[in-house]
């Protein structure tokens, strides 16, 4: 990042932010922020009422996605519909990734890379391609479950992470929710992940809700990465590793990449 495209203390100063906040910007970025960077923090201080000091918002927000610690508890409706087992959500994924045109391998990731999860884990599944597709389900769009800045705020920090080479790229969970999401991002790498046993398997695999971000690292990044996290109040959770051409959910074999690409 060039000099122009950072903001010292100066002219933070001159939008009235005091020398402790523009500290502990420094802090939870790593770095100077850009002008993007100041506008998001400050438009997000803003829409909460200036309530407190910069400084103090700061220090007290835990910016996650949703109202809730690291679980989003969903729709109640959802426990009418019964989870399907491993072997189960191994025909769904084949079906979702049926669209050859939507998963084309590009990654030039190596094998044993980190996976994470950032933001809160959702629990909801029913506005989803999974819903429509294998629920035969209709359902009024379930709106943002986070508001716009929160997702701001993960971009901009997990934007901040890559630049300091903290991690190597980031991807959003979409349509397909996370299992074709990954497959998007790292084939023809395979992947091997772990599902949280507080949360349905279908909606940890399959749920579509916004505002989480997938983000693959070396294990040599892991502790700092961690840390910058911790500091930034931002969730997560650690899905597995990248494997050379295989998808593994929980130790059950989903078999090869080259299956759901074609």
């Amino acid at each position: 990042m060039s000099d122009s495209q950072i903001v010292d203390f100066e002219q933070a100063e001159a939008l009235g932010i005091s020398r402790q906040a523009f500290d502990e910007i420094l802090d939870i970025l790593g770095r100077h922020p850009s002008p993007d960077d100041l506008a998001t923090l400050l438009a997000m201080w803003e829409s909460n009422g200036r309530q407190q000091s910069l400084y103090g918002w700061l220090r007290g927000q835990h910016h996650t996605v949703h109202r809730d610690d690291y679980l989003y508890t969903g729709r109640s409706d959802n426990k009418a519909i019964a989870e399907p087992r491993i072997k189960d959500c191994l025909s769904i994924a084949k079906q979702l990734c049926s669209n050859s045109s939507f998963l084309i391998p590009h990654s030039s990731f190596t094998t044993g890379l980190l996976l994470y999860l950032v933001g809160n884990i959702g629990t909801e599944f029913a506005d989803s391609e999974y819903a429509r597709r294998c629920l035969h389900l209709v359902s009024e769009p379930m709106g943002a479950a986070g508001n716009d800045e929160d997702c701001q705020y993960i971009d901009m920090i997990l934007s901040a992470l890559r630049q300091a080479s903290l991690l190597d790229a980031t991807a959003a969970v979409g349509e397909g929710g996370l299992f074709c999401s990954l497959l998007r991002f790292v084939a023809p790498r395979g992947f091997d992940i772990l599902a949280p046993r507080e949360v349905r398997l279908d909606a940890f695999l399959f749920g579509e809700e916004r505002g989480r971000r997938i983000a693959i690292l070396p294990e040599s990044q892991d502790d700092t990465f961690l840390l910058k996290l911790t500091e930034a109040r931002l969730n997560c959770c650690f899905l597995g590793r990248t494997t050379q051409n295989r998808v593994v959910v929980d130790g059950s074999d989903f078999g090869p990449v080259a299956q759901y690409l074609e």
